[in-house]
This record gives structure tokens, C-alpha cells and sequence, in this order.
């Protein structure tokens, strides 16, 4: 399907996970080192755990979209850098996926999150879905340590 600008389902999907993906990578590269273990409450998420939540969840979904089972060893990231690096490594495997994604493919179902079947298509939405939810997280901690968040959204 095409849209009247020319752009693809697939293609929107991609653009509007990297707008918010790019977003976050932006934030976190202000966040200084000494935050990265931030967390607003006793056993919240901090800015590195966030970061490798997404980064896992980005590859789990990835797998789902081939029909595989998502890895279960994740090895925590050390620092804010290398939780960013993963980050945009995650974001560039998924806008290449989910821009390779065929009008056919958004109609199949896949093994998805504790043996649900899912359209492609929802299991795409979602993980934006995700990606946004624990994002306004992170605005928020931002500013419980000082650092403006840039636009929500990268244009």
C-alpha cells in the first residue's frame, strides 16, 4: 500500500519507530555518566536498564517478526555509553526490518510474547508502542536529575 506521499506502510512504521528511537538516543547522550544509574523510585528501572529493556525488546520483536524465539541472554550493559551503542545498533537492525516488511507480510501471524499469536502488523505497531511508553519515561527521570529533553520526537 502506498500512501499519497509515496511511502509505504512498511516505510511509515520504520520512520515513526526511528523519530521516537533517535529521540531517546539524543537524550541519553546528555545524560551525564554519574545519572545512568538513576532511579525514581526503590526498584525502578534506571536510565541503563531502561536502555537495555528497549534494546532487548527491539530484538525480541525482531525475532518474532522472522518466526523465531527471542534470545534470553542478555548481558547487562556496564555503562550509559555502551547502553546507548546497543541502543543504536538495535535502531538501525529494526528500521531495516520493519522497512523490508511487505504488504503480505503484515497479514502473517507470528509466535509472539508468552505463545500469543499476533498479526505482523500489531506486533510492529507495539513495539513503537513500546518504544514511546518507556521513552516518557526517561523524559521524566531527565529532569529529576537535571537535563532538558529535547522535542519527543525526532523530525
Amino acid at each position: 500500500m502506498l500512501y499519497p506521499d509515496g511511502m509505504t506502510h512498511a516505510e511509515r512504521l520504520a520512520q515513526s519507530f526511528l523519530a521516537h528511537r533517535t529521540a531517546l538516543t539524543t537524550l541519553l547522550s546528555e545524560i551525564p555518566e554519574e545519572s545512568a544509574t538513576h532511579a525514581p523510585w526503590d526498584g525502578a528501572m534506571t536510565f541503563i536498564s531502561l536502555g537495555d529493556h528497549l534494546d532487548a525488546s527491539s530484538r525480541g520483536i525482531l525475532a518474532a517478526l522472522g518466526g523465531q524465539a527471542p534470545s534470553r541472554d542478555v548481558v547487562p550493559s556496564q555503562t550509559l555509553q555502551e547502553a546507548r551503542m546497543r541502543l543504536q545498533d538495535s535502531g538501525q537492525q529494526v528500521t531495516a526490518a520493519l522497512t523490508a516488511l511487505s504488504d503480505e507480510d503484515f497479514a502473517r501471524v507470528v509466535p509472539a510474547f508468552g505463545g500469543r499469536q499476533m498479526p505482523v502488523s500489531q506486533l510492529a505497531e507495539l513495539l513503537t508502542a513500546h518504544e514511546a511508553h518507556h521513552k516518557g519515561q526517561m523524559w521524566l527521570m531527565a529532569r529529576q536529575v537535571g537535563v532538558k529533553p529535547p522535542f519527543f520526537m525526532s523530525m
